[in-house]
């Protein structure tokens, strides 16, 4: 009986001190994304891969710590992942995770995040099995290419048959897009070129399979279905001149109003079309002036007219404000960065006047010394809209047809305009705030 006794205080002794042993040891990862991190654009796609199915981890966004660090379980599978994406981390105990989470809980400018899911992400953009291709990239595939992270290539025709409710797509990112039919304002440009003469006769067919008679009034309805898209609880990201002329679509209830010069779509423009504009209707912008002239490569009076051309002059440079994280959580998410400012970068929408605001828009970058933001944040309904000027954050001025290979993203693993593309890519996987533990 004696020796029971002892055999069994051996196995709790060794129980115990097998479980302290467990619990001292790493059973985080930190991934840090201040000037430390190997590669910051990776970093978002190894919480992406954790929080996909089959894996399904639980993972942290610790905002406004260590640059908006990332708290992922430590696993096997894990550290494999981030070597092989070249992404650092550092080994945390539970004890060490502990310790940090109280101190970010009681700093009022942070807080903890609960990353619950991978989002299903939808890219707005022709399909690529046709024999057009545009003659420019997208900043956002480029992304998410890079940071290894899987997304669907949609267009009008599923938009306009619900595939953005009927697939649950949680995100739909929209790049140099004109929702107003005018063919990207290029006309004047490029009108004798094979690949607008192409893109024209694309558009102008899907319009009519779609049952449109006119490329304005197709683009319109996708305009009005991503609207109601998002009021019903999606999120939407856009960037160079998608931002502007979706809400110049929204605004003439989706090409009903016609503000087409009828060079473009040989119908006549609606008479005083200026009054009848619908401001109620538009995401972000209001009150603003359209310019219909073919022309004119500019839309409205929403952009910068006529930003300097020297990337050296850096007066497209903006400032990322800062937010606190328990009283404005999401405007934190899409602004954590391990710069407070970055660098400008032109596009066809190069930034966004603010006497065109909406008042409910909350400015997340401005140009300092400009009446000009580059980054904007809204709700509509139950979603949310973010929108960014310019086409490329690592390509200063990108110019149509310049022939020259994609951004390469390995010259640019630290682009912090890149990492606010990145940070809309998982601001939908935080769903709610954690128990405190």
């Amino acid at each position: 009986m004696k020796m029971l006794k002892m055999h069994k205080l051996t196995v709790a002794v060794i129980f115990l001190h097998v479980l302290i042993l467990s619990t001292a040891s790493a059973q985080y990862l930190l991934v840090p994304m201040e000037q430390t991190q190997t590669n910051h654009l990776k970093a978002y796609g190894l919480t992406y891969w954790a929080l996909e199915v089959p894996r399904e981890y639980q993972c942290y966004w610790w905002l406004n710590y260590r640059g908006g660090a990332f708290v992922v379980p430590d696993s096997p599978d894990v550290r494999t992942r981030a070597a092989s994406m070249g992404v650092s981390y550092e080994q945390m105990s539970v004890a060490e995770y502990r310790t940090i989470k109280e101190t970010i809980i009681a700093t009022s400018n942070m807080d903890e995040i609960l990353l619950e899911k991978a989002p299903k992400i939808a890219v707005y953009a022709p399909p690529e099995d046709t024999i057009y291709r545009d003659p420019w990239d997208d900043a956002v595939k480029i992304a998410l290419d890079y940071a290894e992270i899987p997304y669907d290539q949609i267009w009008d025709k599923e938009v306009q048959r619900g595939a953005l409710h009927t697939e649950n797509y949680d995100w739909l990112h929209l790049h140099h897009e004109d929702f107003t039919g005018q063919h990207g304002k290029f006309h004047a440009s490029f009108s004798h070129q094979f690949w607008y003469q192409q893109r024209t006769a694309l558009f102008e067919k899907a319009a009519k399979e779609a049952g449109f008679k006119r490329v304005p009034r197709h683009k319109g309805q996708t305009a009005l279905d991503i609207a109601d898209y998002v009021a019903k609880g999606g999120f939407v990201f856009a960037m160079c001149s998608a931002p502007e002329t979706l809400d110049i679509a929204l605004a003439t209830q989706g090409g009903l109003l016609d503000i087409v010069d009828p060079v473009l779509d040989e119908t006549p423009m609606s008479p005083a079309y200026e009054e009848k504009l619908n401001f109620e209707r538009t995401f972000a912008f209001k009150d603003f002036i359209l310019y219909p002239n073919p022309n004119r490569y500019e839309f409205s009076d929403v952009d910068n007219p006529d930003p300097d051309r020297s990337p050296q002059s850096g007066v497209e440079d903006f400032q990322l404000f800062e937010f606190s994280a328990k009283h404005d959580p999401i405007p934190t998410m899409l602004t954590q960065n391990h710069v407070s400012e970055v660098r400008g970068f032109l596009g066809q929408t190069t930034s966004f006047n603010l006497d065109r605001l909406h008042p409910s828009v909350t400015i997340l970058g401005k140009i300092e010394g400009t009446n000009y933001a580059k980054y904007l944040h809204g709700t509509v309904g139950k979603g949310t809209f973010t929108f960014l000027g310019g086409h490329d954050p690592e390509d200063y001025r990108h110019l149509v047809g310049e022939g020259k290979m994609p951004t390469n993203l390995d010259l640019h693993k630290h682009s912090p305009g890149y990492r606010l593309i990145l940070n809309n890519i998982l601001f939908p996987a935080a769903r709610k705030k954690p128990q405190k533990t």
